[in-house]
């Protein structure tokens, strides 16, 4: 099991999922009751559907939320189990749900830095995303080396970009990349902020280093699995969807 949680660490393509889901499933097969297996199958899919490695998000994601339900009838006061089922309702255009159920698991232990980031992550999707840099400094103040930082910088990146501050969406999108290489979505944002900015040649090279890691990302693809309705988020994405254009992201 403890393999399966440390192959999730090391990145985002779509040969680690698969390996750390056999991890976790071979922990079941001998534990149908723990826990813990049961939270590492549910970040899997979560993780699946989280970055773009398929077209069919929906249902990696409620595949998610039924094992964290199961999880929770099982531990009710399980704090990653409700920080996981608040992400996967912040993902699923519930973000105001998301958020209180993060916030019961922060009430359950405080020092959960990647609830704050996904709090913060939420706020962007609701169109506050003015507010999400305040949640990422605070989840790197708990865990500045934490293993999940570069997802934490890449939400403060988003969030730049989506509200037309490029210059410090590069800055965060290039600190991501520097404390993980092997997440796409990164490059891709990365991409767009550059090419929004006029530096077409470093956005272009930033896409080819991303299509290395997920040859099959298309602009299609990311702008299919939107499922959150707010308007400042959804202006925000079009300028993504623009700047990656005009990087040289693959359209679909």
């Amino acid at each position: 099991m403890f393999s399966g949680q440390g192959l999730l660490t090391q990145g985002a393509n779509q040969q680690i999922p698969d390996a750390s889901a056999c991890f976790f499933e071979r922990a079941l097969a001998l534990d149908p009751g723990n826990i813990e297996a049961m939270v590492g199958t549910a970040m899997v899919d979560f993780n699946m559907g989280a970055n773009f490695f398929t077209d069919n998000r929906a249902v990696l994601f409620a595949a998610a939320e039924t094992t964290l339900i199961k999880v929770l009838s099982m531990a009710p006061q399980y704090p990653r189990a409700l920080a996981y089922l608040g992400v996967v309702h912040i993902y699923t255009a519930r973000a105001a749900q998301g958020i209180i159920e993060c916030e019961r698991a922060l009430a359950l232990d405080g020092n959960l830095a990647a609830v704050h980031a996904g709090i913060g992550m939420a706020k962007n999707f609701l169109g506050r995303g003015e507010e999400t840099e305040a949640h990422i400094q605070e989840a790197l103040r708990l865990s500045p080396r934490d293993i999940f930082a570069h997802r934490w910088m890449f939400f403060a990146g988003a969030a730049k970009l989506f509200h037309c501050d490029d210059a410090e969406a590069v800055a965060w999108l290039r600190r991501s990349i520097e404390a993980n290489r092997n997440f796409p979505m990164a490059h891709f944002l990365l991409a767009a902020a550059l090419a929004l900015l006029g530096s077409l040649d470093a956005a272009q090279a930033v896409v080819k280093d991303g299509l290395t890691l997920d040859p099959g990302f298309t602009i299609r693809r990311y702008r299919a699995n939107v499922v959150r309705d707010n308007p400042i988020f959804l202006g925000g994405r079009e300028r993504a969807y623009e700047g990656m254009r005009m990087a040289g992201v693959p359209e679909g």
